[in-house]
């Protein structure tokens, strides 16, 4: 978007679905604060660079899976708006973004994980989800192609739950709505533009202080950084001295041919973190677990994942056996140590705001955390949850669980 400006109030780095939707909701709130007064802080000119283009990120390269079922009941409480949000997202941002509620159909095969799911769906109904708990036979009456009976492994499915308003959606029109959204409010978002450093000083209090972001296309002035550049994070973060605990970690996924609609829920294994479903065109559309993966960004596809995928969708739907792989991709998950995000403000640097760590699921939650960043940067405001997900309980030892991660 036209010449890099050369002063901003505030610059988000990561121009991904966080990113964006960030800037969106911060520019949305900034302007009705502005004309409501009352002292918030008044945020005008917001930049967006990213490295890549739009959706060359993670937030291009996952399965479009938005769910409210969850270990946690942090998470399930932002994914019940974050959900409501999708369900409004094409009519208020006028793009299509293909948002089809057939449920997540979660699949366990061992005595751990099956108590682990039984206290899940019960805090999940203590939320007012519709969550259920299945049998083997009943999850077939959802999905009747199922073999529950694992003879291929040797373990058999021993329950299963399942939420009727998850659901999936095309993650390149939810990106681009939110970009679209936020140019119209006068956000600045600069694709192919490299963040080379990050310039900062120490004021008068001993406070390190951000000065300005200095990329390949120029430097620009501001006080406020957002750091959302997902599995890029912790580079982010270096250029002012802070170390984060998150680290990239390749995800691949893959299409096969459209075939006729059969597939009502994306189906997920929380053994093997298999999961798939099937899109609006027919594709099915899916990804495993692959513990052997090269460290640090790689977004490259293997064969061995194609191996680990087939044999897991085989042994647990037969009839897919003759099904032709028609393309496959890559793109990195942002992992910490306990499986949760870091988001909020640092101890080390003043407003250098994280949006990072969010494992596999960031895409989901970005509709809702955007709106929640955005509140405590207008207002100043530090909310519980971001107490629960700052920086500090690495180095404290208040480590954090959410049991319910797949792929």
């Amino acid at each position: 978007m036209g010449t890099l400006a050369e002063r901003a109030d505030l610059v988000v780095i990561g121009g991904g679905i966080m990113g964006l939707s960030i800037a969106y909701h911060l520019a949305r709130l900034a302007r009705l604060a502005r004309r409501d007064g009352g002292g918030q802080r008044d945020i005008r000119d917001i930049v967006v660079v990213d490295r890549s283009y739009l959706c060359g990120g993670a937030s291009g390269r996952n399965g479009g899976g938005v769910r409210a079922q969850w270990s946690s009941e942090a998470n399930v409480r932002l994914m019940q708006e974050s959900i409501e949000i999708c369900e409004e997202f094409a009519s208020e941002m006028k793009i299509n973004i293909w948002f089809r509620q057939g449920g997540y159909l979660f699949l366990t095969r061992s005595a751990k994980k099956r108590v682990a799911l039984e206290a899940s769906v019960q805090l999940q109904r203590s939320c007012g989800l519709k969550s259920e708990l299945l049998t083997p036979r009943e999850a077939q009456k959802i999905v009747p192609e199922l073999d529950v009976t694992g003879k291929q492994t040797d373990a058999p499915v021993l329950l299963a739950s399942y939420n009727p308003d998850d659901g999936v959606v095309f993650p390149w029109p939810f990106v681009w709505g939110y970009a679209q959204a936020a140019a119209k409010l006068g956000v600045a978002i600069h694709t192919h533009t490299d963040v080379l450093g990050i310039e900062t000083r120490v004021d008068g209090q001993g406070q390190k202080r951000i000065s300005a972001v200095v990329t390949d296309k120029g430097r620009i002035a501001t006080t406020r950084v957002v750091n959302a550049a997902g599995a890029w994070s912790p580079e982010i973060a270096r250029l002012v001295g802070v170390e984060l605990p998150n680290h990239p970690h390749r995800h691949e996924i893959c299409s096969s041919e459209p075939l006729k609609p059969w597939l009502r829920p994306l189906v997920a294994d929380l053994d093997t973190g298999l999961y798939f479903s099937q899109s609006m065109r027919g594709e099915i559309v899916g990804g495993i677990s692959n513990e052997r993966v090269p460290d640090g960004i790689d977004q490259q596809s293997s064969s061995r994942f194609l191996g680990l995928y087939a044999r897991a969708v085989i042994d647990l739907v037969p009839v897919m056996s003759g099904v032709k792989i028609l393309r496959q991709w890559a793109g990195c998950y942002d992992l910490t140590p306990d499986a949760n995000p870091i988001v909020g403000p640092v101890d080390e640097v003043r407003d250098f705001t994280q949006a990072s760590g969010f494992m596999g699921h960031g895409f989901m939650m970005a509709p809702v955390m955007g709106k929640r960043i955005a509140e405590h940067l207008v207002t100043g405001e530090i909310p519980e949850l971001f107490a629960r997900w700052n920086l500090r309980r690495f180095k404290e030892g208040k480590l954090l669980q959410e049991g319910m991660i797949i792929g």
